[in-house]
């Protein structure tokens, strides 16, 4: 096991950077009248997972970071919402869908554990 300096050493941190790069790429090719609405929502979801993890290991009592994590699995549950319904609207594909949701399983299960961690 590494030794964790900060937030940057944290896996579950990691992978919430990968999924909101994956979803900043999605987001890039919906459709432009979904700016302000639907790409923004999803972008602010999935960039409020890593940022919450990281704020949280900043705090000062296991208290408080596990507050902050409770925040970033919500974001994650946002997250997944505004997924599945922009695969409903036709704004992503099947695949995409599927490999992003993988992401936010694997966070979620990463910010589980680490949770129980700090109990």
């Amino acid at each position: 096991m590494s030794v964790i300096r900060d937030f940057k050493d944290l896996l579950v941190w990691q992978k919430a950077m990968q999924l909101s790069i994956k979803v900043f790429v999605i987001t890039k090719k919906l459709p432009k009248e979904e700016m302000y609405g639907m790409s923004s929502q999803l972008r602010r979801a999935a960039v409020s997972v890593a940022a919450n993890i990281a704020e949280g290991h900043g705090r000062n009592t296991k208290g408080e970071y596990r507050q902050f994590l409770g925040i970033a699995k919500g974001s994650l549950a946002e997250l997944e919402t505004l997924l599945l319904l922009s695969k409903e609207m036709d704004y992503l594909n099947s695949n995409t869908l599927t490999e992003t949701l993988d992401l936010v399983v694997d966070c979620n299960r990463m910010l589980k554990k680490l949770i129980q961690a700090l109990k």
